[in-house]
């Protein structure tokens, strides 16, 4: 039997996925078999011979192209523009796991901007039971005051139930048996609902009292509000400030020590090192632009807590 674990990168991630990738392999179990796939639309012949290099006899490394029918529905919507701005189509490539790899009763999704600091496949035992997935509450939010109205108010969700996406335990048996991907198409096309984080908020209002949350540790992200966790088992550098375009970033540490272990250190290091503070600048007002948009949201008639008042609509 194999751990079947997915990431969805484009093209200009891969130096960060291949430092997630060299985490994940140096912290597997040699008596266990993991396969790792990589979902992707503009990935180079050049970059997927680097992260195949990074396989190892029990870690199997692949592709799959995510074609463009699949995502049609979802591309050159307006309702997607600002999350566009910053995020590729690859962040809904993880909605689609259980039904392209049928194969697989259950599977880990995590993002790239991650680092291992744990053998995974302890994630992988997760029972899910009747939940649709296992996630770890979104810890990056809990002291923004605008994303906590934003989920009170246009989602009708509790934020500290409110899940982040970057690291999922995929109940892939019963995303099939239940419709998954129809349910949260019928709900993109008919409500074109406005979201501030498109992918996540549909994960949580369908998988809404289906979700087995995890042990922070699976998902510790960078917070300023709070101490760091002392063993965390999976980092995601969740949002803006990426310990390789910032200094001080907590968890950092983590990083670069993996970083230098691979061929993209010369390179991260060097991008660090030239991004200006304009650049950061800029990062720093991307979550207020992001943000901006709730007041916006509250005003239309189709946002989720209207639409939820006429009834439910979850799996």
């Amino acid at each position: 039997m194999t751990i079947p674990i997915f990431y969805a990168i484009s093209d200009d991630f891969t130096k960060y996925a291949a430092v997630s990738l060299h985490s994940l392999v140096k912290h597997t179990n040699p008596q266990k078999d993991y396969t790792i796939c990589f979902l992707c639309q503009d990935l180079s012949q050049q970059h997927q011979k680097d992260l195949l290099e990074l396989g190892s006899n029990n870690v199997h490394v692949e592709f799959f192209t995510i074609s463009d029918e699949i995502v049609a529905p979802i591309e050159n919507r307006s309702e997607n523009y600002l999350r566009g701005e910053f995020f590729t189509m690859s962040i809904f490539y993880r909605l689609f796991i259980p039904d392209l790899f049928p194969q697989y009763d259950k599977a880990i999704y995590i993002d790239s901007d991650t680092i291992l600091n744990d053998d995974i496949a302890k994630l992988y035992k997760t029972e899910l039971g009747n939940n649709l997935l296992g996630a770890c509450m979104d810890s990056s939010i809990q002291y923004v005051p605008e994303m906590i109205t934003y989920i009170k108010k246009d989602l009708a969700l509790d934020p500290k139930t409110y899940i982040n996406s970057g690291m999922l335990v995929l109940n892939c048996k019963a995303f099939r048996d239940e419709g998954f991907t129809d349910h949260f198409m019928n709900l993109l096309t008919k409500y074109h609902f406005d979201c501030i984080a498109t992918d996540q908020d549909y994960l949580n209002e369908i998988c809404d009292k289906r979700v087995l949350h995890l042990n922070l540790k699976w998902d510790a992200m960078p917070n300023e509000n709070t101490v760091p966790l002392p063993n965390p088992s999976l980092i995601h550098y969740n949002l803006f400030f990426k310990p390789w375009h910032f200094t001080g970033i907590q968890y950092e540490q983590y990083f670069w020590t993996n970083a230098k272990e691979t061929k993209f250190y010369a390179e991260l290091k060097a991008g660090l090192d030239n991004y200006t503070n304009e650049e950061r600048e800029e990062d720093r007002h991307k979550l207020d632009h992001m943000l901006a948009k709730s007041d916006t949201i509250a005003k239309q008639p189709n946002n989720w807590a209207k639409i939820k008042e006429q009834g439910p609509v979850t799996l």
